[in-house]
């Protein structure tokens, strides 16, 4: 029989505190105001509670959206025609963007396998019908009047997955978020700081491409002019990675991911992606072949989207989680590099990147997809950076950066 567990009270009032007066606008909170919008499956109801507690404190307005579990979305992708599945209502989610300045969504996943038996293409088809949406609040994010964040609610099923109590998976959530701190932003905020300090000594190098080596990697991936390097701040809680989008078109070379990836109700296990030229001329994977195959099968999902680092040294996650958002972050003895084939983020961008055309994100090899699937490997391996003015420097070895 399975032990029950719930959070401590004081757990989940921290863990609405960093999310609304931390995570939001870039790790300054909400202000006054402001509609943040809620979106909680219906088992997190505790959180969301202490969610619009906080909002409204905040003197910010919420507007809370219960997401109901029990195979919902199941039935949907079951039932749905073609019509149905790339059903766009434009008028709605246009006045929606307009009027949120925030949103908050938490992954309570409840039913880990509900869509293993759905016909990965259809899922992707509905996706992509909804991209224009996530385009608008990019925009929007881009001129600052918008930020979002992600946040987990452990559920027994995932637990179950990665062999976890429960509790054993709330003590990770609790512990990567610093709710088991007094002052858990103070923490957020001291953290913030030295990935500030790595970010900037990454922004100020004129890197032209990378070479990652290591026994399951060799793989260069050309940076590109005007990349910025981000990091933290509250998009995602909890963040300790380091990122860029790379031109997508010097990508050259092979990675093996040495952790599972958990997509759309499958496993995908022991995948392989070979690149040349900037696109997957190869990707096998031991388990979840034809979901692969169907995610990159994706207009332009065949390309980098996103390369990245998380020092061992920043992250508190020490155990595999089942969920992209813990797992990109992981730390233990060689912290982790991931890459995520698909859309790559205009916000890594040196200038003003509301600024920018379409057409020019398009010379400068930012890539552009409805999909954008992350892979991790916490495999050792060494980062050299190629500079511009022809210098070589190891950035990252060890887990760690070196900087």
């Amino acid at each position: 029989m399975t032990k029950p567990y719930n959070p401590p009270q004081i757990v989940l009032e921290r863990y609405a505190d960093v999310l609304v007066n931390f995570a939001l606008n870039s790790g300054v909170g909400v202000r006054k105001n402001e509609v943040v919008e809620v979106n909680v499956p219906d088992v997190a109801k505790p959180l969301a509670k202490e969610l619009q507690r906080a909002i409204l404190k905040a003197g910010a307005h919420p507007i809370i959206r219960l997401i109901p579990t029990g195979e919902f979305t199941k039935d949907f992708f079951d039932l749905a025609s073609d019509e149905q599945l790339t059903h766009f209502p434009q008028k709605y989610f246009k006045e929606k963007i307009n009027l949120l300045n925030h949103v908050i969504s938490i992954i309570a996943d409840t039913e880990p396998e509900e869509l293993k038996n759905i016909d990965t293409k259809k899922i992707m088809k509905s996706q992509l019908a909804r991209y224009p949406y996530r385009e608008w609040m990019f925009k929007k994010e881009r001129n600052h009047q918008f930020s979002w964040t992600l946040g987990l609610y452990g559920t027994y099923a995932k637990a179950k997955i990665v062999g976890l109590s429960l509790e054993e998976y709330w003590n990770q959530i609790i512990r990567a978020c610093f709710l088991d701190k007094d002052d858990p932003i103070q923490y957020w905020r001291d953290l913030n700081k030295l990935q500030q300090e790595i970010k900037n000594k990454l922004n100020s190098l004129e890197i032209e491409s990378l070479n990652v080596v290591g026994d399951d990697i060799d793989l260069e991936v050309r940076i590109g002019a005007n990349r910025a390097w981000k990091t933290g701040g509250g998009a995602n809680i909890p963040s300790f990675e380091h990122f860029t989008s790379p031109d997508w078109r010097g990508t050259n070379g092979w990675i093996k991911f040495n952790q599972p990836l958990y997509r759309y109700g499958n496993i995908i296990d022991g995948i392989e992606l070979k690149f040349k030229k900037g696109k997957i001329i190869f990707a096998k994977a031991k388990m979840g072949q034809k979901v692969l195959d169907d995610m990159i099968g994706v207009k332009d999902a065949n390309k980098l989207g996103e390369f990245s680092l998380t020092d061992k040294r920043l992250s508190r996650i020490t155990h595999p989680m089942a969920e992209t958002l813990y797992d990109e972050n992981i730390g233990g003895p060689f912290g982790n590099t991931h890459i995520a084939v698909g859309m790559a983020y205009k916000d890594c961008y040196k200038g003003d990147p509301s600024r920018v055309k379409n057409s020019e994100w398009k010379k400068m090899g930012y890539n552009n997809s409805s999909v954008h699937t992350d892979m991790v490997s916490t495999t050792d391996r060494t980062v050299t950076a190629n500079l511009v003015n022809g210098g070589k420097i190891v950035i990252y070895k060890d887990g760690q950066f070196t900087l």
